[in-house]
């Protein structure tokens, strides 16, 4: 049986958290921005320690309306600001740094690749491109913003495309939906048929944190906590660095 670098990495720090707590289901309602690190992570998170853990996989602003809506889960995994909101609003523990994410820029493999070494650059690109894809999340909402502040949406939001429910920015273009686009750095570099240019200049980047949160309606909090730990224990932080995020 082929055992995966996480599997290995983790094989000491399983055997600690093997004990921690009665195995059982642990539902996750996760952000597909920490994806690619989660799904390395979390099948050798169960192996360890007997749990078994069941995804949902939201969108960001999803995530959000679902839980104000009364969804219960046991833990949550989104932006920091999102769960601000839901922490005030009792739904959620407060939350505990997974990664930080800087937004990235990406063209369909083969396009020419423009500038972007600074926000000038990005606002030449956009405007020059035939159509911009953006998502529906973190990243999307504050570029709108840029692109508002440059006083050009008029230019940009005829020829904007959003991604399909479940879509990734980088599979829009790589279909041809788009000329270039912009999202989560995570988001971007797993995605087949993508040239990654990489992430937004300083004068105009933003990092989103993305953080685990207990639902204070769990069913199984200990296990919550037990996954968050695992999360965030140090052997983890080469996997989350590798898909595009800062750990913690």
């Amino acid at each position: 049986m082929r055992v995966t670098t996480a599997a290995a990495m983790f094989g000491l720090s399983g055997l600690l958290l093997a004990g921690a707590t009665q195995a059982g289901e642990i539902t996750v309602m996760v952000s597909p921005a920490f994806k690619e690190a989660y799904v390395e992570l979390v099948p050798a998170f169960e192996r360890a320690t007997e749990n078994k853990v069941a995804t949902l996989w939201v969108g960001n602003g999803a995530i959000i309306t679902r839980l104000k809506g009364g969804e219960t889960v046991d833990l949550a995994i989104l932006s920091e600001d999102g769960i601000d909101e839901l922490t005030k609003l009792g739904k959620l523990a407060p939350g505990v740094p997974l990664g930080k994410s800087p937004i990235g820029v990406a063209v369909r493999a083969g396009a020419p690749k423009p500038d972007i070494s600074s926000g000038e650059a990005v606002k030449r690109a956009l405007l020059a491109a035939k159509s911009v894809a953006l998502s529906n999340g973190p990243s999307g909402v504050y570029l709108s913003g840029v692109i508002q502040k440059w006083g050009i949406a008029g230019d940009i939001t005829p020829k904007t495309v959003r991604p399909a429910t479940g879509e990734m920015i980088g599979d829009v273009i790589a279909r041809g939906g788009a000329e270039i686009g912009v999202q989560q750095v995570s988001e971007l570099l797993a995605i087949k048929g993508i040239t990654y240019l990489g992430p937004l200049p300083p004068d105009i980047q933003q990092i989103t944190v993305f953080s685990a949160a207990v639902h204070n309606s769990a069913k199984n909090p200990d296990g919550a906590k037990a996954l968050i730990r695992f999360l965030t224990s140090p052997q983890a932080a080469p996997v989350v660095r590798k898909t595009g995020m800062e750990p913690g």
